[in-house]
């Protein structure tokens, strides 16, 4: 008789950032432990019936605006029992700093800029950065930008590096209104959705005697 094999491989909720004309990964955040609750608020974009045509009401533009929110924890403690090296010298700051430069434009860009206002240049390029994707497990892999970041920092070493935080991530889903069908972003909404159709065909359908009635008249 073989042994039994132990606990089930735990996966790890993620930001993934992607090149959106390749494709092509250009770093994965795995965060250390998966948030408790995760919430999600849907909006719906109907058409408006103040034209007067009633089957107006029932149509919808394109998707809902979708947006998640989530707390992730960030704990120097079993590093530090450990004796990592950088976790002694620099607590949490690295792990921080990588979330943070999410949403940074680079110090080379802003040089960039700098250099070109000097020169005379009247129009200032914006920073372009890598598509960010929220990965929560096979079913959920969803192009999203950042709209909310906060850090609560709640231990210090004696030099004052953090050794706890907690991140709080308010995300909005992007769509193929915000990335078209083209880029690879528009192509994982698209298998975002697919998946959730897919979902809803393994879902037991209801019936009208749970209800109480024999039909609809």
């Amino acid at each position: 008789m073989s042994s039994f094999p132990g606990s089930p491989r735990l996966l790890r909720c993620a930001l993934v950032l992607i090149d959106n004309d390749s494709g092509a990964v250009q770093r994965i955040i795995n965060l250390q432990y998966n948030p408790d609750t995760l919430s999600r608020s849907l909006q719906i974009k109907g058409v408006s019936g103040e034209s007067g045509d009633h089957i107006e009401a029932l149509r919808l533009k394109g998707p809902p605006t979708e947006t998640i929110k989530l707390e992730a924890e960030i704990d120097a403690t079993d590093a530090l029992a450990n004796a990592d090296p950088q976790t002694v010298a620099l607590g949490i700051h690295p792990q921080l700093a990588l979330l943070e430069s999410i949403i940074y434009p680079s110090s080379a860009h802003l040089y960039s800029n700098r250099s070109d206002v000097q020169s005379g240049t009247l129009e200032i390029s914006p920073s372009s950065g890598p598509l960010t994707l929220f990965v929560f497990g096979p079913q959920r892999i969803v192009p999203v930008r950042i709209q909310e970041f906060s850090i609560t920092e709640e231990a210090f070493d004696p030099n004052l590096n953090p050794l706890r935080a907690k991140i709080s991530l308010g995300l909005r889903v992007l769509t193929i209104d915000d990335l078209g069908f083209d880029g690879k972003g528009g192509g994982l909404f698209m298998a975002y959705l697919q998946a959730k159709e897919q979902l809803a065909k393994k879902s037991q359908p209801g019936s009208f005697s749970n209800m109480g009635i024999t039909g609809i008249a």
